[in-house]
């Protein structure tokens, strides 16, 4: 078993992994930047490093410090959480090269599933359904042209080497398919430095559905279900919920097998989210997640399972500590991202000092929360806050619990997106389950 653990990220999830290390007697090391010194992740830690000021560049995205860190403190092992470095497969393929385990696949699978277009062809290959698209890289207006001519429009413009929906650009006609192309194109290059697009048809009102897959270096791999994550802005989630409602029991067997299918294809071990869109009763796979989720605290409450320590488990070498047949799926799990933005401005960052924090408790309530009273929210990171989880016997239990908790979660200083969330899960179509991933922007919430 891994003995010593540096958490290569900061906030909630530094302290869900701190939790878990400590729940299984791994000493774990904190790293912060200059912003982050008084956070709560660098108290809850064994050990924690300073990695440099506050811009994430110098300090969180800043490869040689984190390796330095992990040197300095006698690290064994790196967990990259989620976001800054997580999808790096340099970042992983340094660790190797130090001689430090990365918490997660090997860089060759990140490497992979990180480039949009070759994550595709994998996928098809192994007879998981994709997007009717580009084969490949559409390198010029026009390639991209040829393409949307083919599929048909609306189509979507997206960035072949990234995620969290940064460079995609929807385009309803050829009309504008030459300004989404150079704006997706300067935003993948700026975020991702690779300017290199794909196009595929676009699909009205569909659904977000993920399958949460796990493996073993042995080439075992399980799925733990499903998890909703239609209501986004911006391409980036919101709420999420698992199991997701109204998915017919055949739709749902054919989307978990294709999960399993596609894991298992690329060799994947640990933990890892096969992302889909819904289309009625086709689904395509959209991308693949190759880290731990932010929305994984629903699959936990609904499998009963810790997923953290079962990321260090298979990390240390041990095979997965479950067997298909003893993954569970039982009552409901929602969970609501608490970011500091505000909804009356188009879900702005809204930085500053957190003057007081009160946590929701209670029967089915769990939060993971990244911050304190007193801590500023700086506008160099991420704007989440915490994670409000509500889980019910059935879901409009698990609805109520969360209507009551989002009431009693208060935070002072910031604007943040509660408000919204109260409005979304007394909505009429989000309680009967009727969603779809272009809701917030038409104003179905407001």
């Amino acid at each position: 078993m891994l003995q010593r653990v540096l958490i290569a990220n900061r906030g909630e999830i530094a302290r869900r992994v701190i939790r878990g290390c400590r729940a299984m007697g791994i000493h774990a090391i904190a790293v912060y930047s200059e912003a982050d010194a008084g956070w709560p992740h660098v108290a809850d830690a064994d050990e924690a490093v300073a990695i440099g000021p506050a811009p994430a560049r110098d300090s969180y995205l800043d490869i040689a410090r984190l390796l330095e860190a992990a040197r300095r403190t006698k690290a064994e092992a790196v967990h990259p959480g989620y976001g800054f470095l997580s999808e790096n497969w340099r970042f992983a393929q340094a660790c190797e090269a130090a001689g430090l385990v990365f918490i997660g696949p090997s860089w060759r699978v990140i490497q992979q599933m990180g480039d949009k277009v070759a994550g595709r062809a994998l996928m098809a290959a192994a007879g998981v359904p994709v997007v009717p698209g580009s084969a490949g890289p559409v390198d010029s207006v026009d390639a991209a042209r040829e393409v949307a001519a083919r599929v048909g429009y609306p189509v979507m413009v997206k960035a072949a080497a990234g995620g969290g929906g940064i460079g995609m650009m929807g385009v309803a006609d050829e009309a504008g398919l030459a300004s989404a192309f150079t704006a997706a194109q300067r935003r993948a290059q700026s975020a991702f430095g690779s300017g290199a697009l794909f196009v595929e048809r676009y699909l009205e009102h569909p659904r977000h559905v993920e399958v949460q897959v796990f493996g073993d270096a042995g080439g075992r791999v399980v799925h733990l279900h499903e998890r909703e994550c239609s209501i986004q802005r911006r391409h980036q989630k919101l709420v999420e919920e698992s199991p997701a409602p109204n998915l017919p029991a055949a739709l749902k067997a054919r989307l978990t097998e294709a999960a399993v299918a596609g894991a298992r294809a690329v060799g994947y071990v640990n933990a890892g989210t096969m992302e889909f869109i819904v289309h009625g009763e086709q689904f395509y796979f959209l991308e693949m997640n190759t880290r731990l989720q932010v929305e994984h605290p629903v699959t936990e409450e609904v499998t009963g399972l810790d997923l953290v320590q079962a990321q260090l488990r298979v990390a240390s070498g041990e095979p997965l500590p479950w067997t298909q047949e003893q993954v569970p799926q039982r009552g409901c799990s929602i969970e609501c991202r608490v970011y500091a933005e505000d909804p009356a401005r188009n879900f702005m960052p809204s930085p500053g000092r957190i003057s007081r924090l009160a946590l929701p408790a209670g029967p089915g309530v769990r939060v993971e929360c990244g911050v304190a009273e007193g801590v500023e929210v700086s506008v160099h990171y991420d704007p989440l806050l915490a994670k409000l989880i509500a889980t019910g016997a059935t879901r409009d239990d698990a609805i109520e619990r969360m209507r009551g908790a989002l009431a009693a979660f208060v935070v002072e200083g910031v604007k943040t997106v509660i408000p919204f969330q109260q409005r979304v899960v007394d909505s009429p179509a989000f309680r009967a389950g009727a969603v779809h991933t272009q809701m917030v922007e038409q104003g179905a919430f407001r």
